[in-house]
């Protein structure tokens, strides 16, 4: 997967790579903007304090 997507980049090895890290950063971007607050509405949280 990753050689397909390496080929199919435009540009020489070090645009690819900018290429790879901006999409990197957006596909993080995505998730803690969007995914991760809505899996966490989804999950149940119990708030329970330990007592000493």
């Amino acid at each position: 997967m990753y050689a397909a997507l390496w080929r199919v980049l435009p540009g020489p090895v070090w645009v690819r790579i900018l290429i790879l890290i901006v999409l990197a950063a957006l596909v993080l971007f995505a998730l803690v903007t969007w995914v991760f607050p809505w899996v966490d509405s989804m999950i149940a949280t119990q708030e329970d304090t330990v007592s000493v």
